[in-house]
């Protein structure tokens, strides 16, 4: 004869069930009010400041690409070249240095900046394409950022 069986739910164990909450009372340490320590609550509110620490992380390299642009834009305006030309002049004369560095450069080194933005000139009016060993700047600036050789050399010199 056939028999019903019916499967019996296994539940979760003690120990797994203190985890998972101890898990989620670990991220929501220091929040305010019971999303802190009332376990519903505070498995939102873990979700939701997730969410947000992903968005941010995304923002922040906006943010920061922005704030590289201004202020290489600043270090142009101050010698009288637009950041758009500026930018050009670094791609047709091969220099390949990135916004980061660019903009340390403006900040902490204003004389190897205005250096660098002598020479393009120089190269522009020439009509010379900068190659990486006319830059006296390249291995100055290796030394003082602590820059690898990649990221101030052109790869087809």
């Amino acid at each position: 004869p056939a028999v019903n069986r019916i499967m019996v739910r296994a539940r979760t164990s003690h120990a797994a069930r203190t985890l998972r909450k101890a898990r989620i009372f670990a991220i929501t340490k220091g929040f305010r009010g019971r999303r802190n320590n009332c376990y519903s609550l505070a498995v939102r509110a873990a979700h939701r400041s997730l969410q947000n620490a992903y968005i941010g992380r995304k923002l922040k390299k906006r943010d920061m690409r922005r704030l590289w642009i201004q202020r290489i834009n600043y270090g142009t305006k101050e010698h009288g070249v637009p950041y758009a030309e500026f930018m050009n002049r670094m791609v047709q004369n091969n220099i390949k240095l990135n916004r980061k560095v660019l903009s340390e450069l403006a900040i902490h080194e204003p004389r190897s900046f205005q250096w660098n933005l002598l020479c393009e000139a120089e190269c522009v009016e020439k009509g010379l394409a900068c190659r990486t060993g006319c830059h006296p700047l390249t291995n100055h600036l290796r030394h003082s950022l602590s820059l690898p050789r990649e990221s101030l050399s052109a790869q087809d010199c």
